[in-house]
């Protein structure tokens, strides 16, 4: 018994992909490397951008405390993600010295 070979149809240009998510055929993508910065640029980065989430709680909390009109949700929001972002620092931190201290421990 001999199968015989699948044949495929002729596609047409209506089953060609002409783009993909909202590009077109003739789009250009280009690509940019990320700056390498290293540790210690990517640790001075999150602690600006914990001293700015710091700031603007404290900024809220001043606001309504002079009688400005402040939303109360936002302050509390603020006050509350000012509180985890400090938290999840020092977890960092607390992590890092962990991590410190045992590779002092190795022996080579």
């Amino acid at each position: 018994m001999i199968i015989p070979p699948i044949q495929t149809p002729a596609l047409g240009p209506e089953s060609q992909i002409s783009g993909v998510g909202g590009l077109g055929a003739d789009a250009q993508v280009t690509t940019q490397a990320a700056p390498t910065q290293g540790f210690g640029g990517l640790v001075m980065n999150q602690l600006e951008n914990l001293n700015g989430v710091q700031a603007q709680a404290d900024q809220l909390q001043q606001a309504m405390a002079t009688g400005k009109n402040v939303d109360v949700t936002q302050v509390v929001v603020a006050a509350e993600r000012a509180q985890l972002s400090m938290q999840m620092a020092t977890q960092v931190r607390n992590q890092l010295v962990n991590a410190y201290n045992e590779l002092m421990r190795t022996q080579m």
